[in-house]
């Protein structure tokens, strides 16, 4: 019998932070209803001495060169056997201990996608407060992928999606495939679920920070895919001007 959630670790050179995600997922109750998966991009760090010391608690690991993170989530997916599949890669955790627990009485109704709020947190592990309220994304009450016109509402580590409906990232895009990615689950979801609850605990900073120019114009690229080049135009003049309101509100700052 398959378990009923694929966990999958992307990593790469991330000593400092993989061992916080590994614990977190430990903790978790259920274990045998849980299949964990660590895909590495061939580290030269000490990321695979921390994984051969949990190596144990491991169910796959795959440690090669990878064409970046999208590749390497494709690599995940492909090694995972279980009814639902969620990333929580090198520095992101599960908000709290009983958080898959309430992940799988979610799963009783049987829905397609299980979203919720996720925890922003800083490189210290510090809480920084819900990503819905320390930015402008708003999750609303009844999420469809339509509801990603103005932006990303939801992370990809607060979003759970049965394995057998879930694409393969698209290449073409080096650091908003997760975007694209989770329009297409939703496109194809008969029934959501969304959690009250917080599901991760977010590291921020991640890539798309780091190279914001070339993510805005990869996420233009994507939203222009689903939602045509009028709709998507008008949305970022939106995405703009409310981003700038909140950083006034925020008194200067965007988190």
């Amino acid at each position: 019998m398959s378990a009923k959630l694929s966990i999958i670790t992307i990593t790469y050179q991330a000593e400092q932070y993989l061992e916080r995600t590994i614990q977190s997922v430990l903790a978790q109750g259920n274990r045998k209803d849980i299949e964990y998966i660590i895909i590495d991009g061939a580290s030269k760090d000490g990321t695979l001495d921390l994984i051969e010391t949990y190596k144990s608690h491991l169910d796959r690991i795959v440690s090669e060169p990878d064409r970046g993170i999208y590749d390497a989530m494709n690599k995940g997916m492909q090694q995972a056997t279980g009814e639902y599949i969620i990333f929580m890669n090198a520095g992101d955790c599960f908000a709290e201990n009983d958080t898959v627990e309430r992940i799988f009485a979610a799963m009783d109704q049987e829905p397609d996608v299980i979203v919720g709020d996720a925890l922003f947190v800083d490189m210290e592990g510090k809480t920084m407060g819900l990503r819905s309220e320390v930015t402008p994304h708003k999750i609303p009450q009844n999420l469809t992928w339509q509801s990603f016109q103005y932006g990303m509402v939801i992370c990809h580590q607060s979003f759970i999606v049965k394995r057998t409906i879930a694409p393969l990232f698209d290449l073409q895009f080096r650091l908003s495939s997760d975007i694209d990615w989770e329009i297409k689950c939703l496109k194809l979801s008969q029934k959501t679920n969304q959690l009250a609850i917080p599901i991760c605990r977010y590291l921020t900073g991640g890539a798309s920070v780091q190279n914001l120019k070339r993510s805005w114009q990869e996420r233009f690229q994507v939203l222009e895919r689903h939602f045509g080049f009028t709709k998507t135009l008008w949305a970022h003049l939106v995405i703009i001007t409310r981003g700038i309101q909140f950083a006034i509100q925020k008194g200067g700052k965007y988190w």
